[in-house]
């Protein structure tokens, strides 16, 4: 069965930074755009991130451009996020997504399969 699992998350400080991982199983990772959302308690899970299966477009969120990059690796099916100058805003589970031959939009309904998310808590 299809398993995107997240790892990398943690406590970290205002500016510091955090890499993480989403591990791909299950799927032909090479043909799947992969996403990254973010939620907090209460709220709706919002778009942060996309690359293309292709991994030659990324599209990023207004809050976190400059500062998060995405990145994928189809030999390791892997999709990355390093993410740096992070906030206290940034707090969050952090999900991944992926969509097959998606074109890398911000709707969570454009995404077929969620991994089980990660907890990142930037302190002030």
């Amino acid at each position: 069965q299809v398993q995107l699992v997240e790892s990398g998350g943690g406590l970290v400080q205002a500016g510091g930074s955090l890499r993480l991982s989403c591990a791909a199983s299950g799927i032909t990772f090479s043909t799947y755009t992969m996403a990254w959302f973010r939620q907090t308690p209460g709220t709706e899970r919002v778009f942060v991130t996309a690359i293309i299966w292709t991994g030659a477009i990324t599209h990023y969120a207004d809050s976190v451009k400059g500062r998060f990059t995405v990145s994928r690796d189809n030999v390791k099916n892997t999709v990355y996020l390093q993410m740096s100058s992070l906030e206290p805003e940034d707090t969050a589970v952090y999900f991944c997504a992926a969509a097959m031959f998606g074109g890398g939009g911000s709707g969570r309904q454009m995404y077929d399969f969620w991994g089980q998310g990660t907890q990142v808590t930037v302190s002030s």
